[in-house]
């Protein structure tokens, strides 16, 4: 699954590290879901976008 998630960060000048405290995750955590190497719960995925203010469907692209 893509992202949008690196991007939305850098709109609000949030490092990894700002934007896992924020959302209760490791740094580890965001590193891996902007890197595609690990898809967010839904609950997580809900919480991202509504954190961004953007749809969840804006922040994550499914790729078949």
């Amino acid at each position: 699954m893509k992202n949008s998630l690196k991007v939305q960060r850098a709109i609000k000048d949030l490092t990894q590290e700002a934007l896992a405290s924020e959302l209760g995750v490791t740094r580890q955590t965001v590193i891996a879901i902007e890197k595609g190497k690990y898809d967010p719960s839904l609950t997580l995925a809900f919480r991202m976008a509504r954190f961004f203010g953007v749809s969840i469907e804006e922040l994550f692209q499914y790729e078949g």
